[in-house]
């Protein structure tokens, strides 16, 4: 049973809709807009309302439909009365928001029609918003479901490289973490604006982890040498960037359709090693031709391995590889990028002792002299 307010206070016409209407509805009778007001407060609202023209009817420029929410949460749909048939009159209504018009005098089963149609498209209304909430939710659910299938992936992908090294774990989630800060603090520069929105910092957050994939295809007499290599080992090294780059581009040649953390992990995977002045490897990018994404992974690599301690090396005090970052400034990195870790420092020493290993030793200058001055062996 529907919920009808009427808006009027003529006897006849009440009387009227009361015959029309009674049998099948719930009435409420108001003599003004004011009075409606408070006859329905409280209530759910009524889902239809038959409004005298002749009574106020716009209240700061609003029609009673969207003064009064109806039961089913939106605009409650109304129908005007007024003394004169059709004409300007009723377009007048009709333009102001009034979703049917009826003359007078009022016949029964013209009202109980009219009424009956703005009812049946009201409910109309009301399914089709609750399939498009529930298709909404089903949406955000297979979203939520797919998010969840991808971070698992690529943590599963990311621990390949930690079985065959343990130490990859912890350096895993530490440049995830600089790689996260060095992101934010650039995001409003405007060299990197355009390409550090909050999606894709998301994005690089997710990619970080994979870099270093192509370790997996490296023997471990070389992975976990103690010790300088040689400069053949150090060759077959550096073939972990294009290993882990021909790995993900497979996955992503495989996949139905581009996914956007697939082609920055290619990025990050491939050319992390580059250097600003085109001396790195595997392909001597230079500058700007160096993807944004592996520039910033760059940094937290080499930065990384210097403070952690490995089977081929002691670890740099943090005072000696944040001094070792900004040396490398224009010639190993992004100028652009080391201010922005000069910037965050701190943060980098708070994310590293998050993730450190218990017991770590922190050597002093004199104990790290052994190791290599900028980036050990490319064994990031």
């Amino acid at each position: 049973m529907a919920s009808i307010l009427i808006i009027d206070d003529r006897p006849e016409d009440l009387a009227a809709l009361k015959s029309a209407l009674g049998a099948q509805h719930r009435l409420q009778a108001a003599g003004s807009l004011q009075e409606a007001l408070q006859v329905t407060a409280g209530d759910p609202g009524p889902d239809l309302i038959l409004l005298d023209a002749t009574i106020v009817a716009i209240d700061h420029g609003q029609f009673p439909g969207r003064l009064l929410r109806g039961a089913t949460g939106g605009s409650t749909p109304v129908i005007v009365i007024s003394a004169r048939e059709g004409g300007d009159d009723e377009q007048a209504w009709l333009e102001q928001g009034a979703d049917d018009y009826l003359p007078r005098p009022l016949r029964p089963a013209i009202v109980a029609a009219r009424v009956r149609i703005q009812l049946e498209l009201q409910a109309a209304r009301a399914r089709l918003l609750d399939q498009n909430r529930n298709l909404a939710a089903e949406v955000a659910r297979q979203m939520a479901d797919n998010l969840m299938i991808q971070d698992v992936s690529i943590r599963a992908l990311a621990r390949l490289a930690e079985v065959r090294d343990p130490e990859t774990g912890d350096h895993l989630r530490r440049t995830q973490g600089y790689v996260r800060t060095l992101a934010e603090k650039l995001s409003t520069h405007p060299r990197f604006a355009a390409f550090l929105t909050a999606g894709n910092i998301e994005l690089l957050g997710k990619s970080a982890p994979l870099h270093d994939i192509g370790k997996v295809g490296i023997r471990d007499e070389i992975l976990l040498k103690a010790g300088r290599l040689t400069a053949e080992e150090r060759e077959i090294m550096k073939a972990h960037s294009l290993l882990g780059f021909q790995a993900i581009q497979q996955a992503e040649q495989d996949g139905e359709q581009p996914l956007d953390f697939l082609r920055m992990a290619r990025e990050i995977t491939r050319w992390h090693h580059e250097k600003w002045d085109g001396s790195g490897y595997p392909d001597g990018l230079a500058g700007d031709a160096i993807p944004i994404a592996a520039r910033l992974m760059a940094l937290a690599d080499v930065y990384d391995a210097l403070i952690a301690e490995r089977v081929y090396k002691r670890a740099f005090p943090v005072e000696q590889a944040g001094q070792i970052i900004r040396e490398g400034r224009g010639s190993h990195f992004d100028p652009d990028i080391v201010d922005a870790f000069v910037a965050r420092e701190a943060d980098f020493i708070a994310i590293a002792k998050e993730h450190a290993k218990a017991k770590q030793p922190v050597a002093d200058e004199g104990a790290a002299t052994d190791a290599p001055a900028r980036e050990p062996d490319g064994r990031p």
